[in-house]
């Protein structure tokens, strides 16, 4: 249930709102946006209880919410969320371009990579440490050893970094390390792993399941926000179909879906979706032109020698492309 106050509502009017909620053992969530003030009742709300409310003086209306989803959902918090790390903001006019590998290999790859996307024009490095890869003969990541090379890149480039997290015993550690926590496709539902970052109070960039409904994916934000973390960027990486060309299919119709859901921010992976470098960059476009707040990108120095993904990753002749035409799709849609 939301409950919207008036214009002209005073902070006395609004505490007695709160008071009556608590009263029946309800939690209060407020939302103060420019024009209004809303006011979120998490629980089983009755109808006693919002008829009582309706009589309140300073409420404007009382609103039944049929999603389960609460926090994430835009009726409740109609002003958009901004989620900052750094200087970077996501959910605000400009688009955040995070890059770097796939898999952390080496200090040389890492530091070379780091260097050439800041130049390029990328707001955050991306890499990966600890890797959950389906077959047990890939190449699985290099743990701890692969966040302090990630952290070495970070402070000589000054790129805040993400990089993904595979289980609830790893939360403090990666979070010492990375100033937003990935949670891959595969673990989008894994509610063990979202309640044990949400408490790092680190930025979560949350990925779509492989064929999990949208209202799952804001159910999982939701769990994330349930302990009090707002900060989740949702980011869609494609969804398991039948074509097999493409590693997956992305779905770029999430992105208005979610804007019109959600209030949090939604960026998206042209390269996990694509599985092929040559589509990367129209994709990417074609994220953008949907209202995209940002994207997440693989760039490798040598693609052909990579431990990981190498199929997908751009260059750093293709990244500076793809930079060049974000810039100028993202101009023109201002």
């Amino acid at each position: 249930m939301i409950i919207v106050m008036r214009k002209n509502s005073t902070p006395q009017q609004l505490l007695e709102v709160e008071k009556r909620i608590e009263k029946h053992g309800l939690t209060v969530q407020i939302s103060q946006g420019v024009e209004r003030t809303v006011i979120g009742v998490l629980g089983q709300p009755t109808d006693d209880l919002r008829e009582e409310l309706e009589r309140v003086d300073g409420v404007s209306e009382v609103i039944r919410v049929s999603k389960p989803y609460k926090l994430a959902s835009r009726e409740f918090h109609p002003e958009s969320t901004l989620v900052q790390v750094g200087d970077v903001v996501f959910g605000g006019d400009d688009v955040v371009v995070m890059a770097g590998p796939c898999a952390i290999e080496n200090e040389r790859q890492i530091i070379d990579t780091a260097e050439a996307v800041k130049k390029a024009g990328a707001g955050i490095l991306r890499g990966g440490a600890f890797k959950p890869r389906t077959s047990p003969y890939s190449f699985q990541g290099l743990g701890l050893e692969g966040l302090k090379l990630l952290q070495s890149a970070s402070k000589q480039t000054g790129l805040p970094i993400v990089t993904e997290i595979v289980t609830p015993e790893d939360a403090d550690t990666v979070a010492n390390y990375a100033d937003i926590l990935q949670i891959g496709a595969r673990n989008a539902q894994n509610y063990r792993l979202l309640d044990a970052v949400a408490t790092t109070n680190k930025p979560i960039l949350l990925k779509h399941g492989l064929a999990t409904t949208y209202e799952e994916w804001l159910l999982a934000a939701e769990r994330i926000m349930d302990h009090g973390n707002n900060n989740v960027i949702m980011c869609q990486r494609g969804i398991r179909t039948f074509e097999s060309y493409t590693r997956f299919s992305l779905d770029l119709a999430s992105v208005p879906s979610i804007k019109l859901l959600s209030h949090l921010p939604i960026v998206v992976d042209p390269s996990h979706s694509s599985g092929r470098y040559e589509l990367v960059i129209p994709m990417a476009l074609a994220a953008v032109a949907a209202g995209a707040h940002g994207l997440i990108v693989e760039v490798h120095p040598e693609p052909d020698q990579a431990l990981c993904d190498g199929a997908q990753a751009l260059t750093f002749e293709n990244f500076n492309k793809l930079m060049t035409l974000v810039k100028s799709v993202s101009k023109s849609l201002k």
